[in-house]
Order: structure tokens, then sequence, then C-alpha cells
């Protein structure tokens, strides 16, 4: 099994990249709290990573450090939860608001990410509590956090980043109309894909 790799990031788009290691491309599928860690193109990266292998495909999901990978592996375990359904409440969420709305049992707030229903929501929030007071107790213990994703992204000022985040956010999972209607509200002149898909993420929550 892949664990890890580190290469150069030779393409970008939402929310997957190619890392090329050693003349050998990866396609990674990324949460966007990961995503937005990515370097510019052309420059090295080290991603974590968790390797689903079935009879018509084997693809990798990638993390900028081993605690989101283990609370992806941990979303993994919860009934009806599938890498799709995973990849997207971490999009939607960074994993301390994750770990916030599971501890406070915020429902209204896990029925926003798509493929997620009231019954679907309220099941993860059972199943996930146990099993989070014990992670997050592991990580307080090894003395070790979670990181912020607030830092600024670079920007890129090509004129298709509103519709590649358009496409990131339904392949995502989330309607067409909800991600054209999300993207106009935060489109600005000058604003990355990436740092677009952020606030359109904010807003639907």
């Amino acid at each position: 099994m892949i664990a890890k790799l580190t290469g150069k990031v030779i393409e970008k788009l939402p929310p997957e990249c190619i890392l090329d290691v050693a003349g050998v491309g990866y396609e990674v599928f990324l949460p966007m709290t990961s995503f937005y860690k990515l370097p510019e193109l052309n420059q090295s990266a080290s991603i974590y990573i968790h390797q689903v292998i079935r009879e018509d495909a084997h693809t990798l999901y990638g993390f900028h450090n081993r605690l989101h990978r283990d609370l992806f592996r941990e979303l993994l375990k919860a009934n009806g939860v599938g890498p799709k359904l995973a990849l997207a409440i971490l999009s939607a969420m960074s994993a301390e608001e994750f770990i916030s709305i599971v501890q406070s049992e915020s429902v209204g707030l896990l029925v926003k990410v798509p493929g997620v229903g009231k019954k679907t929501a309220e099941r993860l929030l059972l199943e996930m509590k146990d099993k989070l007071v014990k992670w997050s107790a592991q990580m307080v213990s090894s003395g070790i956090m979670l990181e912020s994703t607030s830092e600024p992204m670079i920007q890129n000022t090509e004129p298709s980043s509103g519709q590649d985040a358009i496409e990131a956010l339904v392949a995502l999972g989330y309607k067409t109309n909800q991600a054209e209607s999300a993207v106009k509200k935060v489109a600005k002149t000058g604003l990355s894909s990436e740092e677009i898909i952020r606030q359109a993420l904010k807003s639907m929550l």
C-alpha cells in the first residue's frame, strides 16, 4: 500500500492534482482543506496517502499531514460513509471544525454537505462522538495539534478561475445550480480558483 508520496506538483485541478514522482505521474484526490496546502506548480510536495483498491480502479486520496488522513479513515469506518462523502465533508470544513460539530452535535451544519441527509448526519454524529474523544485525547497526549487552514492562498488571475471552482464543487457532490450560485456570490477579480472554492464552501455552511 502507498502511504506517502513526495514529488513535483505538475497539475492542479481541484479537487485533484498530479504528482510527478521519479517520472511517474500519480493522480491524487484531496479534500480542499489539504488542496489549499499544495505549493505552486513544479514545486515539491509531500502528501500522505490513503489508497482504495477496487476491481475497476486504484484511487489515491491525499492529505497534507498524517492526522488529516487518520480523520478521513475514521470517517470511512462510519456506516454509509464512502471516500467521496468523506472527501466532501473534509472539503466543507477543517478537521477542527468537524470535531467541534461532532462535539456540539450540530446536525444542521452537517446536512449542508452534499450527500448528507438528516438521518445520515445523526448517525454519523453518534458513531463519531466516542471515536473522536479517544482520537483527540491521543493527539493531546502526544502534544500534536491539527493545523489551521487560514493562511492566504497564492493568487491566480486566470479568467477561468470561476469555472474551475464550479467544476470542483460539482466534483465534490454539489448540484450545478448550487455551485454556480455560491461562486457567483464570492467570485472577485484576482481570486484563485482555490480561494473562490474556499469562500463558496463557507457560504454554503
